[in-house]
């Protein structure tokens, strides 16, 4: 696949889960550590890699509802995405994630902000990259 590279993000992680990661401009520096759900020390004031993964998808996916209501001519009042990303053991023995995204839109009909979340879901790049690679569920709500 070929495309035009409109941008690219560059960070660095030391210390794998238990360590700290940020962005080549510093913009994002956070320490991380292993919830003590997985058995891990969970440290306060920490994040995890699945906490930054989460705030990415659910703010693009948030620009690619906004773009697609724009090409469908169905424009909510408001977006607001809530990205729920969970870990866990496969049963082979590696690990994988599920994604939840929960998009609550006012303004339009329940089936109209259906119809934004689905087209969202083919165009969001994360939405791409996770296709048939990671569990993806989509609940659409509306007030």
């Amino acid at each position: 696949m070929t495309m035009k590279l409109l941008y690219t993000a560059h960070a660095t992680a030391t210390g794998g889960r238990n360590g700290h990661t940020q962005t080549e401009d510093g913009l994002i520096s956070v320490d991380l550590s292993i919830p003590k759900a997985m058995g891990g020390p969970g440290k306060p004031g920490t994040t995890t890699p699945e906490d930054l993964f989460a705030a990415g998808y659910a703010a693009c996916f948030g620009s690619a509802c906004e773009f697609m209501s724009r090409q469908l001519k169905l424009i909510p009042k408001t977006i607001e995405v809530k990205a729920a990303v969970g870990i866990g053991q496969t049963p082979e023995g590696g690990f994988a994630l599920a994604v939840t995204m929960n998009v609550h839109m006012t303004g339009l009909s329940q089936e109209d902000a259906e119809k934004v979340v689905n087209a969202a879901h083919t165009v969001c790049p994360y939405s791409n990259a996770t296709r048939n690679n990671i569990e993806v569920t989509l609940v659409v709500t509306t007030s």
